[in-house]
């Protein structure tokens, strides 16, 4: 049996295990192998490892000090399959990136400076920089916080990050197909990069109402299939798979979107994770949303007409709030979501084979 030190944490609405990426070095195992095994992969419950069962609470963060100078830390994002039994490497988690600030203050990665720090972050799912101000009150690390998140029922501490240059970090461009607005099996979509590759879809074009809750939208067989459907022949003009049935499962994300309410948000969001509604919203999504209403034609315009500063996201959660500015010179989209410690562990790592995992695997996991 390995011992695999790691701290589990919440950032923003997801919750992630966070490892330092020496101890993911296992003998005979790849880090997907570990991984899958920690989490308790394939198993729609998750019930033999710390995975929590649904797509916000089944993500790896994998940490290591840069040796580059300009950046503090090198931060990679795994979203762990639940009953596919695959790690999906393809982009980044927003959410998440927020505890890697306050991971590396707590670790002495990075020593504070004022009452607030400035950490910078190379996501190499992306090659993303993402610059975060975390509060370090009189020059001291702090773990507490009374900031409030939409979706999370306790206050934390506030971290703003700032997503520098965010426009094709995976694709190479902005809008990937050169067209602010396309169709994709019959609708009208924005295929944009920004943050992460996503599909945006007005929700009157698949004739559903924007603003219904998650249980509803994943009641409608039906609509998920279509939106998938939208999603992976996106992911082909996208180039991000040769066809279809490649594309990540993960990778492209696709959102609904609609007209806000007036006097509360510009936009109302509903957001897919993995096949099913985002209880809340991804915030690289909300990134991409941001430079939607930025860019003229895209499905965004009839209702973000103009730049603006702030965007406010209507979300299942509440209203998340995004701005445009600029850091290091270029354009940024910054974002405030709080961040706690949840404790720390040391996960058993037991000695057998790793699984294979055949089709019928699949099949048994996916039906039990």
């Amino acid at each position: 049996m390995r011992e695999i030190p790691a701290t589990w944490m919440r950032g923003g609405t997801s919750k992630c295990w966070v490892f330092e990426r020496d101890v993911l070095t296992v003998p005979g195992r790849s880090v997907d192998e570990v991984l899958l095994r920690l989490y308790g992969s394939p198993d729609p419950r998750q019930v033999d490892g710390v995975g929590g069962a649904t797509s916000t609470t089944s993500k790896a963060v994998v940490l290591t000090r840069s040796d580059r100078p300009d950046i503090d830390v090198e931060y990679t994002f795994a979203q762990i399959g639940i009953a596919d039994g695959r790690v999906d490497w393809t982009s980044n988690c927003g959410n998440c990136s927020a505890v890697v600030g306050p991971y590396a203050l707590r670790r002495g990665w990075v020593v504070p400076t004022g009452e607030v720090t400035t950490v910078r972050i190379n996501n190499t799912n992306t090659g993303q920089l993402i610059v975060v101000e975390v509060p370090t009150p009189s020059g001291r690390v702090t773990e507490q916080g009374g900031d409030h998140n939409p979706g999370v029922a306790q206050p934390g501490l506030g971290v703003h990050l700032w997503f520098v240059d965010p426009a094709g970090r995976t694709t190479g461009a902005l809008l990937p197909t050169g067209n602010a607005a396309d169709v994709v099996d019959g609708v009208r979509v924005t295929l944009l990069d920004a943050g992460a590759p996503v599909v945006l879809v007005p929700a009157d074009e698949v004739g559903v109402d924007g603003s219904a809750s998650p249980s509803a939208l994943d009641a409608q067989e039906e609509l998920l299939a279509r939106l998938d459907r939208i999603r992976r022949i996106a992911a082909v003009r996208m180039g991000l798979a040769a066809d279809p049935a490649q594309a990540a499962r993960a990778t492209p994300k696709i959102a609904l979107v609609s007209p806000g309410r007036p006097g509360r948000s510009d936009v109302t969001v509903r957001m897919l994770s993995m096949g099913r509604t985002h209880p809340a919203l991804a915030i690289t999504g909300s990134v991409a949303l941001t430079a939607a209403a930025h860019t003229p034609g895209t499905v965004l315009s009839g209702f973000t007409s103009g730049e603006r500063e702030v965007l406010r996201l209507d979300t299942p959660a509440g209203v998340v709030t995004t701005r445009a500015g600029i850091r290091d010179g270029l354009f940024a989209i910054g974002v405030t979501r709080t961040a706690r410690r949840i404790g720390d562990a040391t996960l058993a790592l037991p000695d057998d084979e790793p699984l294979e995992i055949s089709s019928a695997t699949l099949a048994a996991a996916s039906a039990s």
